[in-house]
């Protein structure tokens, strides 16, 4: 019988590496303690929980051997630094104690309030199906998604933290499919944080009240009094900051404006401007009345996301009021004011879980302003459409020979719900986009426009063709974007006002097989910056195309600047490897260095090449001025 050597036991973790893996992955434990901390919790008083958690993790002297034996045994996963687990664990272990216990008065800030910046519909769907899971199973989904930890390691973890019943947590959390993705968003993360004052002008007051009672009851009834007109409470809203004629008048219902119905029929603007007011509840003032205080003032409780770019703050006048009514289970009012759509939806019964979604659409015009989002559920998607769409079919992009469904929608111009291609994880194999037409009684005339749901309150318009003249998705063209549809995945929640697809060249393939086709996607943001290029090769018979370079805030593709240049390593049927190079036309000459070596007139080159070469791309156009290529 062969005896078996005892393995060494892991030394302990002193005091100096524990402080070190702490100040290294502070950001990382502050964003686990964050997400395993309940999401019902305000926000500002999570992240406030989350950082005190984190400090707190650091052991009070050197660890004994016992301990880190256990530390190593429990937490290690593959790759992990033994200081960098033994301080996870100590931070699993008390965030699973506080999630048990009353909430202790403290920490808190004074005068501030402090929130993630918030994130789009993916992490607000992601962040209500964890609040619906214990406390051991938010910490299983986390490890497993953010850690990368097995199923042993988190067993042996939660065991070590004190779960009674790992098992039981880690079936629970099989309840919610894995976007490992989304938890590396800003909207969970507490080191990247907005600060906000809370209510000075209240503050100020209270102090006077310290003072004197009798003011106190003055300046209290001031600020707590409801409308004389008897509108009602404003809802989830934060008490208003101070008396303020202007403000007041952007809070009053009876002041929205509203659009006669068929003005958009003889107006020679067709954007949101010209949207009447549609819905069963453009009459409800007490509603109307929530939705703009909240718009003005959100509290604690209301969920606020935006667009990126898009300006915070309550609206400089009056807005104008899009829609009041009830859509699946909520209330949802859609307000306008010029620059920025505002979308306040809450419960059908009571205010809690209300939320407020902004969209920068400033310029907006025709299929830009087509539709709306009016709600989500359960990854489908309802719009709410222009006056002037006379017809909405769901088109599959990946697949344009396909014959487009119908899609109903109302007479306040509601459609029904349809699979959104931007909440669906896993393997992209359709993209569904909605085809739109237009009444001829508007500029934009009886065309049909494609545009596609990217997560956010408004669709991305999406075209194809030469940047200088983009045109719509049709006939053809159809063909033309089908293998890039799911490319579109990579610009979800980013602002997208509009994306165009452009084959800027074609190029033989060396070993006789057909020819390539080399496309260019450009994504433009309301915002104007942050716009993303995606140079993609797509070889003879593959079902999709494969982004192998891409850029961000780059002028390439776009009518600015509409020169791109790009390559791929490719292995042909053969076995053998090439470096595949294409510019757009205008491009004289392609030259390639480093790890693949070659140049060629024209705007294609060819060069064979080792398995894993890395080469710089280099272009010349025709007017002598020199290009790089996108990496």
């Amino acid at each position: 019988m062969q005896s078996q050597e005892a393995a060494p036991r892991p030394p302990a973790v002193d005091l100096e590496q524990a402080e070190a893996a702490l100040v290294e992955h502070y950001p990382r434990l502050t964003r686990l303690a964050y997400l395993v901390l309940p999401p019902t919790l305000p926000r500002t008083r999570r992240v406030l929980t989350a950082h005190a958690l984190t400090q707190r993790a650091l052991p009070r002297a050197q660890s004994s051997k016992a301990e880190a034996t256990a530390t190593a045994t429990a937490t290690n996963g593959p790759g992990t630094d033994p200081a960098y687990a033994h301080v996870r664990l100590h931070l699993l272990r008390t965030a699973l104690k506080t999630t048990r216990t009353p909430w202790p008065p403290l920490p808190r800030v004074w005068g501030l309030r402090l929130f993630p910046r918030p994130g789009g519909a993916d992490e607000l769907t992601l962040e209500q199906r964890l609040s619906s899971l214990s406390a051991p199973a938010r910490a299983v989904y986390v490890l497993r998604g953010l850690e990368k930890l097995t199923d042993t390691h988190i067993r042996d973890v939660l065991d070590a933290a004190g779960v009674e019943d790992p098992q039981t947590a880690m079936d629970e959390a099989e309840g919610v499919p894995p976007h490992d993705a989304l938890l590396d968003s800003p909207e969970f993360d507490p080191c990247s944080l907005q600060a906000r004052p809370t209510d000075l002008i209240r503050r100020r007051h209270h102090m006077k009240a310290a003072l004197a009672a009798t003011a106190a009851a003055a300046v209290c009834g001031a600020l707590l009094a409801l409308p004389s007109d008897g509108w009602g409470a404003d809802g989830p809203a934060a008490p208003p900051y101070a008396q303020n004629p202007a403000a007041e008048a952007a809070l009053a219902p009876d002041r929205l404006t509203r659009v006669p119905k068929d003005a958009w029929k003889t107006s020679a603007r067709t954007d949101f401007s010209v949207w009447p007011a549609r819905g069963a509840l453009t009459t409800d003032s007490a509603l109307l009345r929530r939705a703009l205080a909240v718009w003005a003032r959100p509290g604690e409780s209301v969920r606020v996301s935006a667009t990126p770019g898009t300006p915070a703050g309550a609206p400089p006048g009056p807005p104008q009021l899009l829609y009041a009514g009830e859509v699946d289970s909520a209330r949802v009012v859609l307000l306008y004011d010029g620059l920025r759509l505002a979308r306040y939806a809450e419960p059908k019964k009571g205010t809690n879980g209300a939320a407020l979604d902004f969209a920068r659409v400033d310029g907006a015009t025709g299929a830009e302003a087509n539709a709306v989002v009016l709600d989500r559920v359960d990854g489908n998607v309802r719009y709410l459409t222009a006056p002037w769409v006379t017809k909405v079919e769901v088109r599959d992009l990946t697949k344009p020979s396909r014959t487009p469904s119908t899609l109903p929608v109302s007479a306040n111009g509601v459609t029904d719900l349809f699979a959104s291609p931007a909440l669906r994880p896993g393997t992209c194999r359709s993209w569904n986009v909605l085809q739109l037409s237009g009444s001829a009684q508007t500029r934009t005339g009886t065309g049909t426009r494609l545009v596609t749901d990217l997560g956010e309150l408004t669709p991305a318009r999406l075209t194809a063709g030469r940047p200088s003249a983009p045109r719509e998705v049709t006939g053809a063209l159809l063909d033309a974007w089908s293998p890039y549809a799911c490319s579109l995945a990579a610009v979800r929640g980013e602002g997208v006002r509009s994306v165009n697809a452009w084959e800027y060249a074609r190029q033989p393939l060396p070993d006789g097989t057909g020819t390539a086709g080399w496309v260019c996607t450009r994504a433009e943001t309301w915002r104007g910056d942050g716009t993303r290029v995606l140079a993609q090769f797509h070889g003879p018979g593959g079902a999709s195309g494969a982004v192998v370079a891409r850029a961000d805030g780059s002028p390439a593709c776009g009518a600015r600047d509409p020169h791109v240049l790009a390559g791929v390593l490719w292995k042909s049927g053969t076995g053998n490897w090439y470096l595949l190079a294409a510019g757009s036309r205008g491009t004289s000459s392609v030259t390639a260095t480093g790890g693949a070596q070659g140049s060629a007139q024209g705007n294609v080159l060819t060069v064979r090449a080792e398995k894993g070469a890395r080469a710089e791309l280099k272009g010349t156009l025709s007017d002598g001025r020199a290009i790089t290529g996108l990496r």
